[in-house]
């Protein structure tokens, strides 16, 4: 009754361009909206994906590890994150967590230093070329380096949040790749820079890597002309068995 109410009372409020959203956050698994990140993390869980380790991309102060968590609660977590303005949020996560830690330098194809467009605390770019503005230097590190060093096991989940640096990442994970499970990755409708690939061109290079896309969540489409500009795309390995289903039920 509660939800045909719901219907019935948005729809009289569309007439006058007015929608209904709910500010807090869901407290139960029934609850969490299918199209969200949340709920791809969780029928990744509902299929029995096994995981040892995750890898968290783009980590800034935990939040998106500490959503996993919910549902991989027993994963070692790798935290990668280039800014220096999160270092004291993800100090105090990891010492609230013990199966999780974390590396202060941007994820690409070399160890060494990088370029960085630093200015969003909250987003940001590597690139081996400096930036017109907001450039700094970083520490880069590559996720074969360091899941070697740090001794992490895969079967491996990669999230990536890197705004158009994900080729870069991905040549520098190249052993790493052959344990990972589920590549998660923030993708664009557009080329944000020469060399990065938008969508389609992704799931093409994932493909010969021996990847499929399985989901796609939190679409976002940009308000001065209202095109889609950006999704979160999941690939699994090709050979899972949900792939061999062709039909809809």
């Amino acid at each position: 009754m509660f939800t045909f109410l719901k219907s019935r009372v948005q729809r009289f409020l569309a007439i006058f361009g007015v929608a209904l959203v709910r500010t807090n956050k869901p407290t139960h698994a029934s609850e969490i909206y299918r199209g969200t990140m949340a709920g791809a993390i969780r029928a990744l869980s509902q299929r029995h994906t096994q995981l040892q380790t995750i890898i968290d991309i783009g980590a800034s102060d935990g939040r998106w590890s500490l959503d996993c968590m919910v549902y991989f609660p027993r994963a070692k977590y790798l935290l990668v994150e280039a800014q220096e303005f999160h270092r004291p949020a993800l100090n105090e996560f990891t010492h609230s967590h013990a199966n999780a830690q974390f590396v202060l330098a941007a994820a690409g194809d070399r160890v060494g230093k990088i370029y960085f467009d630093a200015g969003d605390p909250f987003g940001g770019q590597a690139s081996h070329i400096p930036h017109a503005q907001n450039n700094i230097e970083v520490p880069v590190t590559t996720l074969d380096h360091e899941v070697q060093q740090r001794g992490l096991a895969g079967p491996f989940l990669i999230k990536f949040d890197t705004h158009g640096f994900e080729v870069p990442i991905l040549e520098g994970a190249a052993q790493t790749l052959l344990q990972t499970e589920v590549i998660v990755m923030e993708c664009y409708a557009q080329r944000l820079m020469p060399s990065s690939l938008p969508f389609h061109e992704i799931c093409q290079y994932l493909d010969h890597k021996g990847f499929r896309c399985i989901d796609l969540v939190d679409p976002v489409w940009r308000s001065n002309d209202d095109t889609f500009w950006q999704m979160d795309l999941v690939f699994v390995r090709k050979d899972r068995i949900e792939f061999t289903n062709t039909s809809y039920d």
